[in-house]
C-alpha cells in the first residue's frame, strides 16, 4: 500500500511540474449587448478564437449603455455593442479605440397576432409608434438604456410622443432583451427588437408587425478599451479578437448562423464594409 501510495504521489508530481510549463490560458473580458448573447451568436463564433490564442473569453450580457459604463471604468478589454451614438460618445471621451464595423442586422416592432393597434399596414416607424400611444395599446419596453432602447426612444420621439414613461399602457421592465420578449409575449404587448433576437426565440406567439423603415438599421461595432488609460487592458489580445471578428472566417460564420425555417440569417456580415 505504502508503494501505491508513493507511485500516486510521484505521478500527482510529475502532473503539477507538467502543468507548470505549459502556457496558461489567457483571459479577455468583453462586455456585450444581450441581443448578441440571447441569440446564440456569441456560443456560436467565439470557441474557435478560444482554441486558437489559448484564451478564454468572458462574456459580460448586459445593455449597450451598461456595456459601455462597465468599459469606461477600465473593467472590460473589448466591447461589442448596437448604439453609434453611444459609441461615438464613448472613442470621443478617451475611453475606446479602433472602432470596426462587424455586422449588422435591423429592428422590428413586435405585437400580437391580433394587432389591436393596427399598425401592421404601416411602413413609416416613428407613425406605428405614434399609433401605439394612441390606441393606448401596451407596450413592453426594456427600459435599460441598451442599444434598443435608445432607438426605441428615438421612435417615441419623431413620433412627437414625449411623456411614454407615464402612462399606465407603457412597462419599463429594465430587462435585457430576451426577459423583455418574454413578458411581451405573455402579456400580448407591443416591443421592438432586433430581428436576430426574435428569430432565435421560436416559442413566441408575436409576430412582427413592422419593419423595414431604414431608420431600424442596427449595425453593430467592435470597440477596444482604450490601453493607453487602463493600462490593465489586454490590448494585443483585444486586437487579436477585433481581427478575429472581421476575418473571412468569422464573418461567415456570422452569416451561417441561421433560422433555416424563414431561410433568414440573424446577423449579417459586413466584410469590411464602411463604418456608418
Amino acid at each position: 500500500m505504502s508503494a501505491l501510495l508513493a507511485l500516486t504521489a510521484l505521478l500527482a508530481t510529475i502532473l503539477a511540474t507538467s502543468a507548470c510549463f505549459q502556457s496558461p490560458e489567457r483571459s479577455l473580458v468583453l462586455t456585450t449587448t444581450t441581443s448578441t448573447y440571447d441569440s446564440g451568436l456569441l456560443d456560436h463564433i467565439i470557441p474557435p478564437f478560444e482554441e486558437e490564442h489559448n484564451a478564454h473569453v468572458r462574456v459580460i450580457s448586459v445593455g449597450t449603455g451598461q456595456a459601455l459604463a462597465i468599459a469606461a471604468r477600465g473593467d472590460a478589454d473589448v466591447v461589442l455593442v448596437h448604439a453609434p451614438p453611444l459609441e461615438l460618445q464613448f472613442v470621443e471621451e478617451g475611453n475606446g479605440i479602433q472602432r470596426t464595423y462587424v455586422m449588422y442586422n435591423d429592428f422590428v416592432v413586435l405585437g400580437p397576432p391580433d394587432d389591436p393597434a393596427r399598425v401592421s399596414s404601416l411602413s413609416d416607424g416613428p407613425k406605428v409608434f405614434r399609433r401605439i400611444a394612441e390606441t393606448g395599446s401596451r407596450f413592453a419596453s426594456r427600459g435599460d438604456e441598451s442599444g434598443t432602447h435608445v432607438k426605441e426612444k428615438e421612435m417615441w420621439s419623431e413620433a412627437g410622443v414625449e411623456t411614454v414613461e407615464s402612462e399606465d399602457w407603457y412597462l419599463s421592465l429594465g430587462q435585457g432583451m430576451g426577459g423583455t420578449l418574454t413578458t411581451a409575449n405573455e402579456l400580448g404587448a407591443y416591443t421592438l427588437t432586433d430581428r436576430g433576437t426574435f428569430l432565435a426565440r421560436k416559442e413566441l406567439n408575436l409576430i412582427i408587425v413592422a419593419e423595414g423603415d431604414e431608420r431600424l438599421f442596427n449595425p453593430y461595432h467592435v470597440i477596444m478599451v482604450n490601453p493607453d488609460k487602463y493600462v490593465q487592458v489586454q490590448s494585443e489580445l483585444a486586437q487579436a479578437f477585433i481581427d478575429f471578428l472581421v476575418s473571412t472566417e468569422t464573418q461567415e460564420r456570422i452569416a451561417e448562423f441561421r433560422r433555416e425555417e424563414f431561410g433568414l440569417s440573424l446577423f449579417n456580415p459586413v466584410h469590411l464594409e464602411e463604418t456608418p
